[in-house]
């Protein structure tokens, strides 16, 4: 079993950055994707970006650029850094882990944190 937690929401102006984190335990870190999906209010979850166990890193069309996902293995952890916020990046942040495979479609990931809210004034 693995359990992911976020931290790091708030609120923000627009242009301005955050830096979220996922705190993963349970299993071995590095066996695993990595990814960040988002839902806002009302609207379906939305694939962010994700890192594969190779460290490669694919990103949603919509945040590159301005968005950079890493990861500091001795911490068991993965971080998405925000930055150029725009006001329809508000939503809740989720983190999300699959030993098995890596998917733009949020159906397709198993393990799933409790989620981060993200709010951005203009």
């Amino acid at each position: 079993q693995v359990q992911l937690v976020e931290s790091g929401g708030g609120l923000v102006q627009a242009g301005g950055s955050l830096r979220l984190s996922c705190a993963v335990s349970g299993r071995t870190f590095s066996n695993y994707a990595m990814g960040w999906f988002r839902q806002a209010p009302g609207k379906e979850r939305e694939f962010v970006g994700f890192m594969l166990t190779t460290g490669g890193i694919y990103y949603a069309d919509s945040v590159k650029g301005r968005f950079t996902i890493s990861r500091d293995i001795t911490k068991n952890t993965v971080f998405l850094q925000m930055n150029s916020l725009k006001p329809e990046d508000t939503a809740i942040y989720y983190c999300v882990a699959d030993a098995r495979q890596t998917s733009v479609v949020a159906t397709s990931w198993y393990y799933w944190g409790q989620g981060t809210q993200v709010t951005v004034s203009s």
